[in-house]
This record gives structure tokens, C-alpha cells and sequence, in this order.
């Protein structure tokens, strides 16, 4: 059975993109990037044969501008999770289903998350988190 290719959605609201999902599937050789070059937190995927040289390099010091918002990633690596996406006022937007190899890039809005198995995931995210911060807006789901 042949792997279906990696697959991305970006999920919008109003013009803005609140998130990116990267299903897992085949990649291609090479490096392959799933968001935008103008967004501050980059997502990749790099395929290298066996045998592959990265040739030794630094990163030179950039100055970045701030977002004025936290960004995070989740790679599901055992399990699925669904995401449910809404506004910053508690507006219900949509959900998806990740499921294993699946990565989503969280750029902004509300969100929350229900384990439909045991799940395994790896959690990138712009940091450290300070709970006394209040970084976090916890919303309210309002009702349909």
C-alpha cells in the first residue's frame, strides 16, 4: 500500500490564519517548510538520504520583532487529538481530527483539545510559559 503525501490546511478566520495542519504522509527528499515566510515561528519537515552531509554553519544573531502573541506546535506522535478552534471571545469556529504524524502550528485565536485515545505529542511553543504571566486567556465556549 502506497503512503499518501504530506498534506497541510491552513485554518482562517476573518483573513487572519489561526493555524496550520501538516498531516503526516510521504515527504519528498529535501527540506519542505508549511508556513509562510513571514511568520516568526517557522515548521519544516527535511527528508535526507543515508549518507547526507549538513555542512557545519552558525545562525547569526537576528533581530526579531514580537508577535504580540504565543505561538505553539504539536507533532502527535501516538494516538488522535481532536482540536476544537475558536475566537478569543469563546465563538466556536471548527475542529479538526490530528492523528498520529500530524503537527499543527497554533498562530492565534482560542483553542482547546479532547484526547479521543492516549495521546503522545510533542508541544513546541515560543516560551519559557510563566503561569503568573496571564499570558493565557481562559474563554468561555459560548453556546450556539
Amino acid at each position: 500500500m502506497e503512503e499518501k503525501p504530506v498534506s497541510t490546511e491552513q485554518i482562517m478566520h476573518q483573513g487572519q490564519m489561526l493555524a496550520v495542519v501538516i498531516r503526516g504522509g510521504h515527504l519528498a527528499p529535501g527540506v519542505h517548510f508549511f508556513t509562510p515566510d513571514d511568520n516568526p515561528l517557522q515548521v519544516g519537515r527535511q527528508m535526507r538520504p543515508k549518507g547526507a552531509v549538513i555542512a557545519p554553519h552558525a545562525h547569526c544573531e537576528v533581530k526579531t520583532g514580537r508577535t504580540g502573541f504565543l505561538q505553539e506546535v504539536l507533532h502527535i506522535q501516538q494516538g488522535r487529538l481532536k482540536t476544537i478552534f475558536y475566537t478569543n471571545e469563546g465563538q466556536h469556529l471548527t475542529e479538526r481530527v490530528l492523528e498520529a504524524g500530524d503537527t499543527i502550528l497554533l498562530i492565534r485565536g482560542g483553542h482547546g483539545f479532547e484526547a479521543l485515545d492516549d495521546v503522545r505529542m510533542l508541544e513546541i511553543k515560543m516560551g519559557p510559559y510563566d503561569p503568573a504571566s496571564k499570558k493565557n486567556i481562559n474563554i468561555k465556549e459560548i453556546p450556539p
